[in-house]
């Protein structure tokens, strides 16, 4: 089930566009939310693949809500007025439902999702590790291989990942999940230490005001629901007297 969250400031509106959403055999209804900061604040508490969201909103529009997430879910807005098309999709958007729509408009924005989902939750993008300890990726329509210890970390960037490695400066970008990535890394090596990163722990230079240098220069945060995990790690490996 994809798990979907209705954001919408007018109370009918919302009502009508959560209503689609639970009439679509493959979606699940999250939660309905009249503002972006009640979205946030549902989306820190649990996981959602895609939202629906109403472009012209109070105090923070649903573009600007779009663009404030580190690492967004599909998207789909909704408007009522046809000149925020070209930005929604500059934001990424799987897709664009100008108001009034009905179901029939809404269950092709749904079949998208559906499509782009499928893609992201596809296996194997990422090749499981081989003898020689490397990782094979889809990127640019060519096959890539990446040593595992050659990797230095590696962040979502809304349904991409970009893998930085210590041998290039471009990262590699791959159609990918984080919870795909994390399954085929070797946990003894690397870690998540925020819901945008994951590092390779033997790359760690300095770590301090929960953040982590690595060998490369890069300063990546600690986020909260990681730091138990992290810290833990980090006890494990003090020297003691």
């Amino acid at each position: 089930m994809i798990r979907c969250l209705a954001i919408d400031d007018e109370p009918l509106a919302l009502k009508q566009l959560a209503g689609y959403i639970e009439a679509v055999p493959y979606f699940e209804l999250a939660g309905a939310c009249q503002s972006a900061q009640e979205a946030q604040s549902l989306m820190d508490s649990q996981s959602i693949d895609a939202i629906f969201i109403d472009i012209n909103m109070p105090d923070m529009s649903g573009m600007d809500f779009v663009r404030s997430l580190t690492v967004a879910p599909l998207v789909v807005f909704t408007t009522a007025y046809s000149e925020y098309a070209v930005d929604g999709y500059k934001a990424n958007a799987v897709d664009y439902l100008l108001k009034p729509f009905d179901s029939e408009d809404f269950n092709r924005a749904a079949g998208k999702v559906k499509r782009q989902y499928d893609l992201l939750h596809a296996t194997p993008v990422v090749s499981a590790l081989d003898n020689d300890d490397a990782i094979f990726v889809k990127t640019d329509y060519k096959v890539v291989r990446i040593e595992i210890k050659r990797i230095t970390h590696i962040e979502a960037m809304s349904e991409y990942l970009r893998i930085y490695t210590d041998y290039q400066v471009n990262p590699i970008i791959v159609l990918l999940s984080m919870k795909k990535m994390e399954e085929r890394l070797p946990s003894s090596r690397f870690m998540r230490i925020h819901r945008s990163y994951i590092i390779n722990l033997t790359k760690i230079r300095e770590v301090a005001r929960s953040h982590v240098v690595l060998s490369n220069e890069v300063s990546l945060p600690v986020g909260d629901m990681y730091k138990e995990a992290f810290n833990a790690y980090l006890s494990s490996k003090f020297l003691t007297k």
